[in-house]
């Protein structure tokens, strides 16, 4: 079945507007980020930052974990941390809260923070380099998975 559409097919077959790519979107979203490094997101955590661990099961098993982090897998992030959303977690109660989010190598994360900030949650950012810059710093990681929020 063919979707109807009013544009006429032969505008369709030359127009060429790619939109933006993911480069594009990336850097806009970091942007507006004031990005941790390893040793400045685990100070962030002393302090009381959440740092939150976005990456699927099979990456926190294959690579290891960062104690304490919570995991939120990327795809419910946004619903967890709304403080409007009946879907939050119960430390989501705030837009002033500090999250640190990360994932495996610090693309997806930033993506994720910027949503976040989209939220309202205007003190989000993530860990420049993921997991991996975390433990290439010589931070603590363990292995194993932990279950998801």
């Amino acid at each position: 079945m063919t979707v109807p559409t009013t544009e006429p097919a032969a505008e369709r077959a030359t127009r060429r507007d790619p939109g933006r790519g993911i480069d594009a979107i990336l850097a806009e979203a970091r942007a507006r980020l004031h990005r941790l490094d390893a040793d400045q997101a685990r100070l962030a955590a002393a302090e009381g930052a959440v740092l939150v661990d976005i990456r699927p099961a099979a990456q926190r098993s294959a690579e290891g974990e960062i104690p304490g982090a919570l995991v939120v897998e990327r795809n419910v992030l946004e619903w967890r941390f709304d403080p409007r959303s009946d879907a939050r977690l119960d430390i989501a109660d705030r837009y002033d809260l500090p999250v640190v989010v990360f994932c495996s190598e610090g693309y997806t994360s930033s993506l994720a923070a910027a949503s976040l900030q989209d939220l309202g949650l205007y003190r989000a950012t993530d860990l420049a380099g993921g997991f991996h810059a975390w433990k290439a710093a010589g931070h603590p990681v363990t292995a194993g998975v932990t279950k998801r929020e």
